[in-house]
């Protein structure tokens, strides 16, 4: 944590700054851990590559793997993505009004259409896994046919990582549209 963070977070009652720190520190962690899932991402595509170019070889694996990493590596760092402010935001007019107003606006949005949404897709996303898993369903695309439930548990993983940090960046926002200030 630092100075600047500890400031704003002390204005805080201590079970909601410390929510803060934990979600945070999930984000921050989680994102640092799954990024490396682009390294075995790249491995395989190379490997791909150089089997079906440089030996007509072409493998059956290559395809699934992936898109199943890649599709992994998307949803496993959208909370770290809104931790660190990188998700699209159409802001031409937003950047133009004073902070209070930008709070307002965010913690109205979280609400209305963010936290019910991550919320549904959870719910949503659960029912499917759980199916999946009672099955060990296996994905049909290609001939390999790997198992696709493990993919599949990355989607309500995900809703809670983005709802843990979408929880944290709302606290931001309403302490913005209290204090005129964003932390």
């Amino acid at each position: 944590m630092t100075s600047d963070q500890s400031l704003w977070l002390d204005d805080l009652p201590r079970p909601i700054a410390l929510y803060v720190v934990f979600a945070d520190t999930v984000s921050e962690w989680s994102g640092k851990i799954f990024s490396w899932l682009v390294i075995p991402l790249m491995l395989g595509l190379v490997y791909e590559v150089v089997s079906r170019y440089a030996f007509s070889a072409p493998t059956l694996w290559a395809y699934d793997m992936t898109y199943m990493l890649y599709g992994a590596l998307f949803m496993l760092l959208t909370g770290y993505t809104l931790r660190r402010g990188g998700h699209i935001r159409t802001d031409f007019v937003y950047r133009l009004w004073p902070a209070k107003w930008q709070g307002i606006v965010d913690a109205l949005l979280y609400v209305v259409f963010f936290l019910p949404a991550v919320a549904v897709l959870l719910w949503v996303s659960m029912e499917y896994t759980i199916d999946s898993w009672e099955k060990l369903e296996r994905a049909a695309v290609t001939a390999w046919m790997p198992p696709i439930y493990p993919l599949k548990t990355v989607v309500p993983v995900s809703a809670v990582l983005l709802l843990i940090q979408g929880l944290a960046e709302l606290v931001r926002a309403i302490y913005a549209a209290r204090t005129g200030k964003w932390p």
